[in-house]
């Protein structure tokens, strides 16, 4: 019996969305071609993984069983394969830095430049993470450390905090509020909101304001995978967005960024995971937090929700 592990992904993604059309928007590829994969991996088990109909997609009861040993299988597959790269890592003294978009912001350049400075045998190797794995590596082990935006599902995982950055509304810049300076979480619990592609309840609790919400939750009207794709959405209308300050260093026509002066901040850290604490994963924690102490000035900055403001004209 030949399968693979890319049908076993796209066989969660239908078992966790329960819809074709969502599992295929999740996954980036056509609803044909998804639909395609589960046929082949029935036909290879010879099993009725999903019951159809025109409306509904329900597990079988082997569907329900198959799940949960699928979701073990790649589970141990991913622990085998980091395992393998960790030591190929260790004998390269070879850093792997998961960041998602921003990463830790202005603080980056300096910090890279003193770890290459007082490092020069440790090769860096940055890679770039999308709102799907809001840990930015640090959940699959696929990286050493990361720049990691707190909070997440972050079992296993230790930080050392750089700043912390306040929340910010992304709103069209015709909507009611557009024309204010600052607004409170509660004027925004009747918006339509824009949410992260990641399935960590943790992070979308964080970012869909659930703290404010007394138990209700939020009308999530789309999921996005970037920060330009957010852009793009409240800029026509879609929705709004909670996020973070850095979004103002991408000017977009028709989107006003105001601070929300009641949400708790969002916190910049350095991440990695307690067993893979390496000599090199030590050295540059221990870098990150020399140069945070070392720039209070830029911290306060950063940290400053007036600082945070901005505003971009609309479409002409």
């Amino acid at each position: 019996m030949e399968v693979h592990t890319r049908q076993l992904q796209y066989f969660i993604a239908v078992a966790e969305e329960l819809s074709f059309t969502r599992a295929a928007q999740r996954l980036h590829v056509s609803q044909q071609g998804l639909s395609t994969q589960i046929k082949q991996l029935e036909h290879a088990m010879d099993v009725v993984l999903f019951s159809r109909t025109t409306r509904n997609v329900e597990l079988t009861a082997a569907g329900s069983v198959f799940l949960q040993d699928v979701r073990s299988t790649l589970t141990s597959l991913d622990a085998a394969v980091e395992r393998a790269r960790s030591v190929h890592r260790g004998q390269q003294d070879h850093l792997v830095l998961g960041a998602l978009e921003g990463a830790a912001l202005t603080l980056t350049e300096p910090i890279l430049s003193a770890f290459r400075e007082r490092f020069p045998g440790i090769t860096v190797e940055l890679r770039q993470f999308t709102y799907e794995d809001p840990s930015a590596g640090l959940a699959s082990g696929s990286v050493d450390v990361a720049f990691a935006r707190r909070p997440f599902i972050d079992d296993g995982v230790q930080f050392e905090a750089l700043f912390t950055e306040p929340l910010m509304i992304m709103l069209p810049s015709g909507h009611r509020l557009a024309d204010r300076t600052e607004v409170f979480a509660h004027e925004l619990l009747e918006e339509p909101i824009l949410g992260a592609a990641t399935t960590d309840p943790v992070w979308n609790a964080f970012w869909e304001l659930d703290a404010h919400r007394g138990g209700c939750q939020a009308s999530v009207v789309s999921r996005s995978n970037s920060l330009l794709e957010e852009l793009h959405k409240v800029a026509t209308g879609v929705g709004v967005v909670v996020t973070v300050a850095c979004a103002r260093w991408i000017p977009f026509p028709g989107v006003r960024l105001l601070p929300i002066v009641d949400a708790e901040p969002n916190e910049v850290a350095v991440g990695w995971r307690s067993a893979h604490e390496s000599p090199p994963v030590r050295s540059f924690v221990e870098v990150a937090r020399a140069v945070r102490d070392a720039h209070p000035e830029l911290i306060a900055l950063l940290q400053d929700p007036d600082f945070a403001d901005c505003t971009v004209p609309p479409h002409l």
